[in-house]
C-alpha cells in the first residue's frame, strides 16, 4: 500500500503508519511518481493528509474520508469497504465528496463555489490524481483527510508562497515576507492554530493505516479473487 502527501509534515505524520510514503509537493511529478512506485508491487492507494473545508460546520481537526473524488477530469468513488473500516475506526469522522484542485482554493467565496458547484464538503491537491491513478490501475483507493482551513477562512498568502516546490517550509522566505507585510500575522498565526488541531487528527488516523488495514485490505483482496474464481472468472487479483 502507498500513502501519498502534499506537505512534508503529513509525510512524517503518515510515515508512522510504516506504510511507503509519497510527498507530491507541488504535484507536478506526482503522476510520474505513483506509477513507478505501482510498478514495483502495490495493492492500494491512500491519500491523506490536510484539506480545506467546503461546508459549514467542519472545523479545524475534522475528518473527512471521501465517498468519492470529483474534478475537472470527472467522478471517482473510493473503496467502500475500505472507507467504511476508517469511519468506523475513527470516532467523528464524515463521509462525503472531495473535490480535487490543481492549486489550494484559499478564499470563502472560492471555496462556498466549489461546493455549490461540485457538492464536495472538502478540497485538497492531491486526491484526483491518486484516485484517477488507482482507476488506471485497477487499485483500491481511499482518502482520509483532515480539515485545515474551515470555510469561513482565508489561507494566508504568506503561508502558501512559503512553501517549496517538494512540500518543505522556507521559514526564511516567510520570516521575510513577514517583514515586509508585518499586517498578515493574525491570519498566519490562526492558521498556525488551525494546523495543530489538524496535526492532532493527522496523528490519529496514521495509526489506521498501518498493519490493521493492510491485513484488511489483503483480506477484501483475497475474498475477491476467491469470489472470481468460485463464479469461473479466473483470479481477480494478480
Amino acid at each position: 500500500m502507498i500513502v501519498v502527501v502534499g506537505l512534508a509534515f503529513e509525510a512524517r505524520i503518515a510515515a508512522r503508519s510504516g506504510l511507503q510514503v509519497i510527498c507530491s509537493g507541488d504535484g507536478r511529478n506526482l503522476e510520474r511518481t505513483l506509477r513507478q512506485a505501482i510498478s514495483t508491487g502495490c495493492k492500494g492507494l491512500i491519500s491523506f493528509g490536510v484539506a480545506g473545508g467546503l461546508k459549514p460546520g467542519l472545523n479545524p481537526g475534522a475528518c473527512v474520508v471521501g465517498s468519492a473524488v470529483v474534478s475537472r477530469e470527472g467522478r471517482l468513488p473510493t473503496d467502500r469497504n475500505w472507507s467504511q473500516k476508517l469511519l468506523h475506526a475513527m470516532p467523528g469522522a464524515v463521509h462525503g465528496v472531495l473535490a480535487g484542485a490543481p492549486a489550494p482554493v484559499a478564499t470563502p467565496a472560492d471555496k462556498r463555489a466549489l461546493n455549490r458547484g461540485t457538492g464536495a464538503i472538502a478540497v485538497d491537491t492531491e486526491s484526483h490524481i491518486v484516485a484517477h491513478a488507482a482507476a488506471r490501475h485497477g487499485l483500491p483507493m481511499v482518502a482520509l483527510r483532515v480539515i485545515l482551513d474551515p470555510v469561513t477562512r482565508t489561507l494566508p498568502e504568506l503561508a502558501l508562497t512559503s512553501v517549496r516546490p517538494d512540500g518543505t517550509t522556507d521559514i526564511f522566505s516567510l520570516l521575510r515576507s513577514l517583514l515586509r507585510r508585518p499586517h498578515g500575522l493574525p491570519g498566519l498565526l490562526m492558521t498556525a492554530l488551525d494546523a495543530r488541531a489538524a496535526r492532532a487528527t493527522l496523528m490519529r488516523g496514521s495509526r489506521l493505516l498501518g498493519p490493521d488495514l493492510e491485513l484488511a485490505v489483503n483480506r477484501d483482496l483475497e475474498t475477491a479473487a476467491l469470489t472470481g474464481a468460485a463464479r469461473g472468472l479466473g483470479p481477480a487479483v494478480s
